[in-house]
């Protein structure tokens, strides 16, 4: 009897055989058993009263021993071992004793095989997953809790394949455990998820996961015969070790890929070079956003009085101990991209690459020496370096954004040249750590910005000391003193006039544009066209250029954001695309970013310009506000000069299609509503959002002023 209810104790997921045993005396149990039902609650008055069903795990055991099957389901060892006999089914419902086959020695042996959907019944369900195998390109059989289903059901989303999921688990009383053994004797595996594509059984989520990183998966699902193996050296070879070109090398060395990244940079004019992982890590990013972080820290330690900070005196910045520990960590960053090359089994050549044919490229490393190699596919993700203006000592004389952050003196008095992002951000940290800084400007600031927002920036920046030299372009760079830093006179005249200035500093910076490095490529030999005006490669939605196996991502990309997510996402969507068939491309619309200047601007979408071009002016409502962000009220500093705007389309139920902010921790701001102007945001579903108080983004749950009113927009009050 003992083993009669360890049989009955087992549970099952496939389906439930109720059983009901009611007032078996405890005294026919063994102690252990007595103990064991005790634990449970189940004894009650001297008899054992089930209050709760018991099943038989017919998927699992239909045909073994009962006794050693129970056993081991139970991980129970000291029960009593007699086996069940034939008498036991009587104390069974006649539903389930008259299950139970008995073997020549009077033992009970295992139920019996009409558990299993054989019969008039069994043959129908046979008969139903076969025509649906034959009806269905792709079909799975699944059930809805199973992690590794919904992995393979997920997988098949993303390569935009639609297929036939029959879910075993959701069917009717015991109609799921008769089609898993129905699919058991079709296929001979024992679980889900169980996929068959084109009649042809594939298995199981690692069977269908290994077909899939074989690049086989989409072809078997298109009827389409394997492509013939290539005979070059590597799959695929990354030209560029920057952020997107990383992710691309890694994310196709773990679809099983044989990849290669060539890296090799060039130093600038004045002798910068860096490690691996492009602009942003080494000279762009990173270190701009610490010297950001250094200047922000000194606006703090000047606020500190009106928090009730006694400070002395007012500390002045390490320029070198700022570079030091800049440039250590950026060679921490360099250190852990080449061990994730490692990891990922991708082969990092330091080497300069061009192009021979679309299939080779030919390398140099720093001593000159020179091999050939091929692949079967390429990626351009070479990015871009500063511009110099042509004119008399800028290559010589000159820095630019690649050289400031591992500058070894300190600068002295800086001249930026150009209205560039790069140009405002760097004259702004080094405003702010307390270096004299200016810019000089031919026309407007910040092109392709909100152009509203870029003057209330180039505002804010001059009444904190940085001066701009508006109007003017430079003609000359003359040296007037050795030293370090050096004493330059630079000459410049009027953008729209005759009249001429001339100013002294010791560091110049350049920031008036970047190209892309594709002049030394040799792209020629590879049908590989470029733009004409920009010279930067053409591609098409896919990334794929005019020579069919090369494609191109990132700063390098004509009309692509030249933004380092950007990057990053499109290398890991193209590795996706070429080696595990998907078909989705990235998304290059509405997407966040922001410009580190001493009041941080981040923006989304459109700017008030592009939108009024588009939809005309009659169909946009412009909300915004001024406002001063409390940590500004005490040091009694930057009132109303903090703003925020939604631009939005009348006709489309006051969607918004622009989203700009401007003022602290912009990038955490923007960042937090990307995702629903991503999704088509309305200002009826920003009011609707209940904002967080006292902070800067709630604002934008509260705006009530249009452009449009002529209400001013400056705020009194919290």
């Amino acid at each position: 009897m003992t083993t009669l209810l360890r049989h009955i104790q087992v549970r099952t997921l496939s389906s439930i055989l109720r059983l009901e045993v009611n007032a078996v005396h405890s005294h026919s149990l063994s102690s252990a058993v007595v103990r064991q039902f005790r634990k449970t609650n189940l004894l009650s008055s001297g008899s054992l009263k089930f209050n709760k069903y018991y099943t038989w795990n017919r998927c699992q055991y239909s045909s073994c021993n009962v006794d050693s099957a129970v056993k081991t389901r139970l991980g129970v060892n000291n029960l009593c071992d007699r086996q069940l006999t034939k008498k036991h089914s009587n104390l069974l419902p006649s539903a389930v004793g008259s299950r139970l086959i008995t073997g020549k020695d009077g033992f009970i042996r295992q139920f019996s095989s009409n558990m299993a959907p054989t019969g008039t019944g069994g043959e129908a369900i046979k008969a139903k997953i076969d025509s649906l195998i034959n009806e269905n390109t792709v079909i799975v059989f699944s059930k809805t809790f199973c992690p590794f289903c919904n992995k393979i059901k997920a997988l098949f989303k993303d390569l935009g394949v639609e297929i036939k999921v029959v879910e075993l688990d959701t069917m009717e009383g015991d109609e799921g455990a008769a089609w898993q053994e129905a699919l058991i004797a079709k296929s001979g595996q024992r679980t889900v998820p169980n996929v068959f594509i084109r009649g042809q059984h594939i298995g199981g989520c690692d069977d269908t996961l290994k077909v899939h990183t074989q690049n086989k998966l989409l072809p078997m699902i298109k009827g389409e015969a394997e492509a013939p193996a290539h005979s070059y050296e590597y799959d695929f070879i990354v030209i560029g070790g920057g952020s997107g070109g990383l992710a691309a090398s890694k994310a196709a060395a773990k679809l099983g890929k044989k990849v290669a990244v060539c890296d090799f940079v060039q130093p600038t004019p004045v002798g910068t070079s860096w490690g691996l992982g492009g602009t942003c890590v080494n000279v762009g990013c990173i270190p701009k956003k610490l010297m950001h972080q250094a200047a922000l820290v000194g606006q703090s330690m000047s606020d500190a009085p009106s928090y009730g900070w006694n400070l002395p005196t007012l500390p002045s910045n390490d320029w070198a101990g700022l570079v030091e520990n800049v440039q250590n960590y950026i060679k921490s960053l360099n250190w852990g991209y080449r061990v994730a090359l490692k990891d990922a089994t991708v082969t990092y050549l330091n080497e300069y690459a061009r192009f021979v044919d679309k299939n080779t490229i030919e390398t140099v490393n720093k001593k000159g020496k020179k091999r050939t190699i091929t692949s079967d596919k390429f990626l351009i993700a070479v990015g871009g370096r500063p511009r110099y203006p042509n004119i008399p000592g800028a290559t010589e004389l000159a820095i630019t954004s690649d050289d400031i952050f591992s500058l070894p003196y300190h600068p002295g008095k800086v001249l930026c040249i150009g209205a560039s992002y790069i140009a405002l951000e760097c004259a702004g940290f080094l405003s702010g750590i307390g270096i004299e800084s200016s810019v000089m400007v031919r026309s407007i600031f910040l092109r392709g910005f909100d152009q509203q927002i870029a003057d209330m920036i180039g505002d804010h920046m001059e009444e904190h000391g940085v001066k701009f030299y508006r109007g003017w372009v430079p003609t000359e760079i003359i040296k007037l003193e050795e030293g370090t830093p050096p004493r330059l006179l630079v000459k410049a005249k009027e953008t729209n006039g005759d009249e001429t200035l001339e100013v002294e500093v010791n560091t110049v910076l350049i920031a008036i544009g970047r190209d892309p490095c594709t002049n030394t490529l040799n792209l020629e030999s590879t049908g590989v066209n470029t733009s004409a005006k920009s010279g930067k490669v053409l591609t098409n939605e896919s990334d794929q250029t005019t020579t069919p196996n090369i494609y191109a991502i990132g700063d390098v990309a004509e009309g692509r954001p030249e933004l380092t997510p950007v990057a990053i996402h499109a290398g890991n969507l193209l590795a996706k695309r070429l080696f595990a068939g998907s078909t989705t491309l990235t998304d290059y619309n509405k997407i966040p970013t922001t410009v580190f200047t001493p009041l941080e601007y981040g923006c989304i979408g459109m700017s008030e310009e592009d939108a009024i071009k588009k939809y005309g002016e009659e169909d946009i409502e412009v909300y915004h506000t001024n406002f001063q962000a409390l940590e500004a009220a005490l040091p009694k500093r930057d009132e109303n000069k903090a703003y925020c705007k939604l631009v939005c389309v009348k006709s489309e139920k006051e969607r918004v299609v622009g989203f700009h902010y401007l003022g602290p921790n912009a990038g955490e701001v923007t960042q937090g509503f990307a995702v629903a102007i991503k999704l088509g945001a309305t200002k009826n579903d920003i009011d609707s959002t209940i904002g967080i108080h006292p902070t800067t983004a709630e604002n934008f749950t509260t705006l009530n002023i249009t452009k449009s009113s002529g209400v001013s927009a400056t705020k009194t009050g919290c």
